[in-house]
């Protein structure tokens, strides 16, 4: 039997979809994408798309409160897991290519066959550890990661892929003031600047977000990102 979206959802989506001034083919799109989150092999922890539309794309739609995240014309989504929240980025924003790097072969085929399925068309997955994916360096006007590493750690990852100008948007809880001073040092190692905290709540009921947005300033040393791994083992600015 072919599932739908509930009403509350759909109802939800529209709110969403009100308040953000997405376009109109978003709302379908959105809706698609959770009921890919809701089968059985989609590999997120939360498929019930009553929880869904909030954890998933309420969440991600906060990010547009920065404003060089919503007006990026490429952004890459590094360790994208279920495709979040890169797949809502290229539903909010249609005119901007997406791409989501995700170092699981299986998670890319899920980003894939959702995109495909949602009607997604401005997005496409790369299979890879972000450290090895060479081609892309210094192109992206916005990089975004969500429950993927420490701060330090993702501003080794994102440096290298951000033009001069470009922004990392990084999804937290509440880092702490340690995370926060360790990537301030590898910032500056990075060509990057100093991290900068913006709060939203993406939803009522829900808890706090942190979008930790840092500019990137000069050129990042031909040296960064270093060999797969290192970055993990051994984070900049401790």
């Amino acid at each position: 039997m072919e599932r739908t979206v509930p009403k509350p959802v759909l109802a939800r989506i529209t709110e969403l979809c009100e308040q953000y001034s997405l376009p109109d083919p978003a709302s379908e799109q959105l809706s698609g994408l959770l009921l890919a989150l809701a089968g059985e092999h989609a590999p997120t922890a939360v498929g019930d798309p009553l929880e869904g539309v909030d954890v998933h794309i309420a969440d991600a739609l906060s990010g547009l409160a920065v404003e060089k995240l919503a007006t990026a014309q490429t952004i890459a989504d590094i360790g994208s897991g279920c495709g979040i929240p890169g797949l809502v980025r290229a539903a909010a924003l249609p005119a901007s290519e997406v791409v989501a790097v995700e170092a699981a072969s299986r998670r890319c085929d899920f980003i894939r066959e959702t995109a495909a399925n949602s009607g997604i068309t401005n997005a496409k997955a790369v299979w890879t550890r972000v450290e090895e994916w060479g081609d892309r360096h210094a192109k992206f006007d916005a990089v975004t990661a969500r429950a993927v590493a420490s701060l330090p750690v993702l501003a080794e990852y994102a440096a290298p892929l951000l033009r001069e100008g470009g922004v990392l948007v990084a999804w937290k809880g509440s880092p702490s003031a340690e995370e926060i001073l360790a990537c301030r040092n590898a910032a500056l190692e990075l060509g990057l600047g100093s991290p900068q905290i913006v709060k939203v709540k993406p939803w009522k009921g829900g808890g706090l977000r942190r979008l930790i947005v840092i500019e990137k300033l000069a050129p990042t040393p031909a040296n960064f990102p270093r060999r797969a791994g290192i970055a993990l083992k051994r984070p900049l600015g401790s």
